[in-house]
């Protein structure tokens, strides 16, 4: 339903009696007020007065633009287009609306602004002020949108003892006339006429103290966080889900194959000891490259040979083929660029792009079906985005808006932050590579209890050597190492270990086993982050 209150009410008594409400007056009995009232699709009454003031009188009116309807609610009101024809003057200022007019016939013409405002059921003009003078004679005609306007009400007469009006009707053309004679000083006239629901449209200028704001909690918003919460236990259940380890069996696999007199290592699936890295746990550091290293070594795609205790030469040995994985040959080509056949270890610190070598590595291991690269902007990311968007969006339109819902649109934002939050707490590991992992823990544990003995003199170091990248990877290179510390790398027939020069002359690992970790520590910084 929409309600004119306070100053249009009085804008129409005084289009209707010449007077306003209690700030008006007339200074004779022998005004004569003819009014014609337009309501328009626009909201707008449009008011054309004509004020017949008797000789040797003025007449003054005024119409408040700031009124108050309640306790702690104020309308305010606009008057424009302003005319005026005959001895009279109008003029807008000071919150109040202002009509002089002299001896003689005089014509304003007017229109107010902020006049409808919103409730249920129809619209419903309701006219209501006390008069502050006597009043001759009024003639008003009412002209709204609809035909099928009626009166619901009208009553004149002193406050507490009001009488219905006498001389008011709506003819069938939707026109509504009301002619009064002889009111008197404090009088109260109400006059109400309804339209049906919609007619024109609503622009009232309310300010309620006591209504809600654009950020209060309302049912809406409450069913929009209840809608929220529901989401966020639903994403927390599924991370859960996601999270679910395999029990813990304490199985052992045994990497070293045995057939006959011949033992040889073999990583499940033939997982690479970069790979492995990454699976156990969950993302890729320097160690998993510097255990890459010592695997194209081991399969003799470089060699390794100290020079000091604190720098290595680098030297090709075989060219990086197709047997090796993109990841591998990035690592490959960081040590040995294109046109370089060999490199001192410290030539090459501060000049590999480190993060490249990462990437490739996720990369493969997301082509394999093995992980789930989560710092890629997948379907979480831009849903958070699309989401966050919205809610800044709704947030903006319905603070501004008739709605008092804007906290609609915090939840939306939140429910974006969680979108974009949620790929930190997801698993990067797939099933295939949770599957993968389980036996690599299982291989890790096969390893820690291996021992020499069990392997044939030919192939311990082999074995040895094959192993060490896993065991480099997953942080036990020194126990397995001192392991095999007694190990004679010339038992093979070739001085040395195979693959790493500077100790041909040793009957034993020791001096490798002291030497080894500063290897270790020196690859590591060379694929540290920077």
């Amino acid at each position: 339903m929409q309600i004119f209150r306070g100053g249009v009410l009085v804008a129409l008594l005084l289009a209707l009696a010449g007077v306003a409400a209690p700030f008006a007056h007339a200074q004779s009995i022998g005004v004569r007020i003819t009014a014609d009232v337009n309501l328009g699709d626009d909201g707008l009454l449009r008011v054309v007065e004509q004020v017949e003031v008797p000789a040797g009188q003025d007449f003054r009116q005024v119409l408040p633009l700031r009124v108050a309807i309640g306790d702690g609610v104020e309308r305010n009101f606009k008057v424009t287009d302003v005319k005026s024809t005959g001895d009279a003057t109008a003029t807008v200022g000071a919150d109040r609306f202002t009509i002089e007019a002299r001896p003689g016939v005089s014509t304003v013409e007017y229109t107010v602004h902020n006049t409808v405002s919103d409730t249920t059921g129809a619209q419903v003009f309701q006219w209501s002020g006390v008069l502050n003078t006597d009043v001759a004679s009024i003639s008003a005609t009412v002209i709204g949108p609809d035909f099928r306007m009626g009166i619901t009400k009208c009553t004149i007469g002193p406050p507490g003892d009001p009488e219905d009006c006498a001389d008011i009707r709506v003819e069938p053309d939707g026109v509504a006339h009301l002619e009064k004679t002889d009111l008197r000083r404090g009088d109260l006239i109400e006059v109400t006429l309804q339209l049906p629901p919609g007619t024109v449209a609503a622009n009232a200028d309310i300010k309620d103290d006591n209504a809600p704001g654009p950020f209060s909690p309302t049912g809406v918003v409450f069913a929009a966080f209840g809608v929220l919460l529901a989401a966020l236990a639903a994403a927390a259940g599924y991370v859960l889900w996601a999270r679910r380890s395999a029990p813990a069996t304490g199985e052992v696999l045994d990497p070293v194959v045995r057939e006959g007199d011949r033992a040889w290592f073999a990583s499940p699936d033939g997982v690479l000891p970069g790979t492995a890295g990454l699976l156990l746990d969950g993302h890729v550091d320097a160690r998993d490259m510097a255990a890459t290293v010592v695997d194209l070594a081991v399969r003799s795609y470089i060699w390794v040979a100290a020079v000091s205790d604190s720098d290595w030469r680098i030297t090709r040995v075989n060219p990086a083929d197709e047997q090796l994985t993109s990841y591998e040959r990035a690592v490959y080509a960081a040590l040995l660029p294109d046109g370089t056949d060999e490199a001192l270890l410290s030539e090459r610190r501060g000049r590999v792009p480190a993060n490249v070598v990462r990437k490739t590595l996720i990369s493969d291991a997301v082509e394999r079906g093995e992980f789930v690269d989560r710092t890629r902007r997948g379907f979480e990311f831009w849903t958070g985005v699309a989401l966050i968007v919205a809610g800044i969006g709704a947030t903006v339109a319905l603070a501004l808006g008739p709605q008092r819902h804007a906290l609609v649109g915090l939840a939306l934002v939140l429910g974006g932050v969680a979108a974009l939050l949620l790929p930190r707490y997801l698993p990067s590991r797939t099933a295939l590579g949770r599957e993968l992992t389980g036996r690599l823990q299982a291989m890790q544990r096969g390893l820690e209890s291996t021992v020499p003995q069990d392997i044939p003199a030919a192939d311990q170091e082999m074995v040895f050597s094959r192993a060490l990248p896993f065991m480099v990877a997953v942080r036990r290179a020194d126990q397995w190492v001192r392991t095999f510390r007694d190990l004679n790398p010339a038992a093979d027939g070739e001085p040395g270990v195979y693959w790493f020069g500077g100790f041909e002359g040793d009957r034993n690992l020791h001096r490798f086993a002291s030497h080894f970790p500063y290897f270790i520590t020196a690859v590591e910084g060379l694929f540290a982050s920077r």
